[in-house]
């Protein structure tokens, strides 16, 4: 059974990273911990390797077409580094329930974000010229040291929640980069990967170090999963508009982080 409910979770997170750059691991850790009674701590460790592992995957394919842009992608995942160890010794210091509680509101952020946003059009690049980042006639990134200090700050921030929550923080990382540096949707999608498997590796190593055990069989099982629900990522974006995509995953968070609420208050 347990295995079982890992593919599936698995595959839920690999399907929302090949559709939106991230979201999953918000599922993930409600359904390891409610459905295969596994502890917070660990289960934000198992979610972090698991979606470091998809994501790293995701990360080829984005390569392959081109979509992901190292230079910015470099410094936000470096700061995100970083930030994912100071994330878990935040939550050392916090009880499970409370942590839960926690991590149940920053859902419901999120799923808020999600629908707000997909009611309306990111901004491409060429329309972008509001945002502190600026891109010259190429299209490539001019770093200030502006850009770099928000950049480094986008990076900090992802990588402390990841730590603390086991998230790999691509609904944060994709908005943050189309809306400071204006780069185009896809390319944000890919790049957001590319941070989330640096900034998950930190958190796993973080964890380890601190003592949180990764249950190997379960974990497999979730990688595996999330290379299925992948491919079948793939297949659907074309079929499904994003901002059809991103309203009915919001929904589905929220449901969970009120089901995860109600847990924890009784």
């Amino acid at each position: 059974m347990i295995p079982t409910l890992s593919l599936l979770v698995g595959s839920l997170v690999g399907l929302a990273l090949g559709l939106t750059g991230g979201g999953g691991t918000l599922l993930a850790v409600p359904l390891l911990v409610y459905g295969l009674s596994i502890g917070p701590h660990q289960a934000f460790v198992i979610a972090l390797a698991a979606v470091g592992a998809i994501a790293l995957i995701g990360l080829i394919q984005r390569i392959r077409a081109k979509q992901v842009e190292f230079s910015t992608g470099a410094l936000f995942a470096l700061a995100g580094m970083i930030g994912a160890p100071l994330g878990i010794r935040i939550a050392s210091k916090i009880t499970e329930s409370v942590l839960l509680g926690m991590f149940a509101v920053l859902m419901c952020l999120i799923a808020v974000n999600m629908w707000r946003h997909s009611l309306k059009e990111f901004p491409s690049q060429s329309n972008a010229k509001t945002s502190t980042c600026q891109r010259d006639e190429t299209g490539k990134l001019k770093f200030t040291s502006r850009c770099a200090v928000l950049i480094l700050g986008a990076g900090l921030g992802t990588g402390i929640f990841s730590g603390m929550f086991g998230v790999g923080g691509g609904v944060v990382i994709v908005p943050a980069l189309i809306l400071f540096s204006g780069m185009p949707i896809h390319r944000a999608v890919g790049t957001s990967l590319m941070v989330i498997v640096f900034t998950s590796l930190s958190g796993v190593i973080a964890h380890t170090i601190a003592g949180d055990g990764l249950p190997v069989p379960i974990t497999l099982m979730f990688i595996l999963g999330g290379f299925v629900g992948l491919l079948v990522s793939h297949r659907l974006t074309a079929k499904i508009s994003t901002p059809t995509l991103q309203r009915t995953f919001a929904v589905f968070i929220l449901i969970v982080a009120l089901f995860v609420i109600s847990k924890t208050l009784r």
